[in-house]
């Protein structure tokens, strides 16, 4: 079994203390005055700075200690915390990133220009305190106050759990922290280290007494967020002993761990109180498993092969008089639809995991801008393939680039129109049947048609005074190298973003829908599938080929009578429930050369709001559907969004629905215009 490379470990948990850090900044810009996120914000450098230390990441713990510094000082309320700071610190957060991913490089210049935007921001005062990097974590304390309180004298007795140094808990920081706070005395207790044979180097098995006395303003607090991160798993006994006087001099004296125990108190065991005993014998388990992304993708190829040998194992029982087997294939078929479900689960992850990523985007573009830009986010919670999220990552970048560099407006000139000084970008998500609907709305000035238009018929995209329907006029702005920017700026103007999203939208077997009024705001919509691994499809027989349709965009299924078919030709149109319906045959698309069942079946799809028929010769029934990708040389077949491997070891194509409804569309545009 191989094991994860511990340095990689540290670069995994690194990222998530970036969101913690990242989030907690920009929901301070809310409050400046939150203590519980300059709190949050505190603690997630400080734990970025231990961890850096103890894998190595030396230059990456010496820049983040200037940050902590900074916040230490917020936190105690010496300095302000500020949009300035927050700015800085943000901005610093991104040489962080660069110190994880390589170490090794040259990064003195910046993170010197780093430090000095640091200063600036917290004052020539704060800034003494942050630019001297100092071997010692900060003391953790609460916010002074201006009145000396008197020295108080407390008694400590804890030990950490015996795996506290196998989890990265550098002990000697602890005692460290502790001796910042005041006159200090430490003392170990060595009665539970086991015999020189029994003992494993990498446990724990030291307990300490530890006798302060602090003058910090609320002492037990300050004590407690020493052991903040170890708090849940560690034995601790803490008491006030008796009030002391101020002394004028506070020498620390500290016995190392390691060193003998004072022959005037002998070693003892630490008494463990009752509550912390009961809450240690209660806590659960920890309940989150840490899984690279591979082996969950292997993992999925494997649910994958499995559908395919069930669903040849049910073949085989069909036809088959052994009651036995059938029995077993029904079993087999249930616990791999049960697997495929749990597995598809397991893949799913939050839309909010990828909206939380444009806070820093927006807050960014907003001061590069000048513009005062509002975001709002909504259906956070709605799930998709963790393989979805990853790819939308690009996409939605440009299109929040673009409504906020093309649509909103300058303050003034949203004042001025009678709209908010604030513009705002929305971003939603919901799930709609087997499909994810992501929308980004704003209220700017919309998209100038006539400019859209100009731009177009200059670049050959269009004829001049061509008839475009306005979906058609918008769509043009997918189109490669397509831009209405008046100048190249670092937002826009090259006509790539768009393109991109395009690409990455029909690669992912989505498509785009864009609105737009004049004066009002744009809105753009990525319909995407919810799954790109295994799907529920529908199995139908078009001449001697079989094919599959997603399941999740099938509305209903009907017979085509001979006569229907006979009255339909030339306009293939039905009536169903007193709404014309066009309807492909798939038969004379995909050009079979055979003739017509006598009795055809039509399948309605939808996407959306539109609606198309198609007439095949059989329903076959519903097949657990594995998608298996195109090959390079039928990249552009667009009818087909891939293939799968039927029971029977024959291959079947998936159809396109999107493609499909487009086609169909477009054959109900055509005979309207010309009748």
């Amino acid at each position: 079994m191989n094991l994860m490379d511990p340095v990689q470990v540290f670069r995994m948990e690194a990222a998530e203390l970036f969101v913690v850090i990242e989030e907690g900044l920009l929901d301070l810009l809310g409050d400046l005055s939150n203590q519980a996120q300059i709190d949050a914000v505190f603690r997630g450098l400080h734990t970025l700075k231990g961890s850096g230390a103890m894998f190595g990441f030396e230059a990456l713990a010496a820049f983040t200690h200037h940050c902590e510094t900074a916040f230490d000082r917020v936190r105690k309320g010496e300095v302000p915390a500020t949009a300035e700071l927050v700015a800085a610190v943000l901005e610093a957060q991104d040489h962080m990133k660069a110190l994880v991913d390589t170490p090794n490089g040259d990064h003195e210049a910046t993170g010197n220009g780093l430090l000095a935007k640091l200063q600036a921001a917290v004052g020539a005062k704060a800034a003494q305190g942050c630019v001297v990097a100092a071997p010692l974590p900060a003391a953790v304390a609460s916010i002074s106050t201006t009145a000396a309180p008197a020295a108080t004298r407390w008694r400590l007795r804890f030990r950490l759990p015996v795996n506290a140094m196998a989890n990265g808990t550098n002990p000697l920081g602890l005692l460290d922290e502790l001796a910042e706070l005041g006159d200090c005395t430490i003392k170990a207790e060595t009665s539970a280290i086991p015999s020189l044979d029994a003992i494993e180097p990498d446990d724990l098995h030291i307990g300490w007494t530890v006798e302060l006395t602090t003058t910090q303003p609320q002492p037990r607090a300050a004590i407690e967020d020493v052991f903040i991160f170890v708090m849940d798993d560690m034995e601790m006994v803490l008491e006030e002993v008796s009030s002391a006087p101020t002394p004028a001099v506070a020498p620390t004296s500290v016995a190392l761990p390691l060193a003998e125990a004072a022959p005037s108190e002998p070693a003892r065991a630490v008494n463990t109180a009752p509550a912390i005993a009961d809450a240690k014998q209660t806590k659960p388990a920890a309940e989150n498993v840490r899984v690279p992304a591979e082996r969950l993708d292997e993992l999925m190829d494997r649910v994958g092969e499995l559908v395919i040998a069930q669903s040849r194992l049910s073949q085989l029982a069909g036809v088959s008089a052994d009651i036995q087997l059938r029995s077993v294939s029904e079993d087999v078929e249930r616990l791999s639809g049960e697997l495929r479900d749990t597995m598809m689960v397991l893949r799913m992850v939050p839309v909010g995991s990828l909206f939380g990523r444009f806070r820093r985007l927006v807050h960014d573009l907003a001061r590069e801008t000048g513009k005062e830009i509002e975001l709002v986010t909504e259906g956070e919670t709605t799930e998709v393939d963790k393989t979805v999220i990853e790819r939308l990552a690009d996409p939605l970048v440009h299109l929040v680039r673009n409504s906020i560099d093309h649509g909103l407006e300058m303050p003034e000139e949203r004042l001025a129109s009678g709209k908010a000084r604030a513009g705002r970008v929305t971003l939603s998500a919901r799930q709609a049947g087997g499909e994810v609907i992501i929308t980004i709305r704003d209220d700017g000035r919309g998209i100038d048609r006539e400019r859209v238009r100009a731009k177009a018929e200059a670049s050959g995209l269009i004829q001049p005074g061509q008839m475009l329907l306005d979906q058609e006029l918008l769509q043009l702005i997918l189109q490669p190298g397509f831009s209405t920017a008046a100048q190249i700026t670092s937002l826009s103007g090259r006509g790539v973003g768009m393109d991109v999203v395009k690409k990455t939208v029909e690669a992912l077997r989505g498509v785009i829908d864009m609105h737009s009024t004049p004066g009002e705001g744009s809105e753009i919509s990525l319909r995407i599938p919810l799954t790109l691994a295994i799907i529920d499809g529908l199995l139908v027989r078009v001449g001697t080929g079989s094919y599959v349709i997603p399941l999740s965009a099938v509305e209903e299924c009907l017979e085509l009578s001979a006569e229907e078919d006979l009255r339909s030709r030339g306009r293939s149109f039905i009536s169903l429930r007193d709404h014309l319906v066009p309807f492909l045959r798939l038969r004379e698309l995909f050009r079979t050369g055979t003739p017509p069942d006598r009795y055809q079946k039509m399948v309605v799809i939808s996407t959306g709001n539109e609606r198309v028929g198609l007439v095949v010769d059989q329903i076959i029934g519903d097949h657990q559907t594995v998608i298996k990708a195109m090959s390079k040389l039928h990249h552009d077949v667009v009818t087909f969004s891939g293939a799968t491997i039927l029971g029977d070891g024959n291959v079947a194509l998936i159809l396109d629905v999107t493609h499909l409804v487009t086609v169909g569309q477009q054959q109900e545009a055509q005979l309207r215009a010309a009748g």
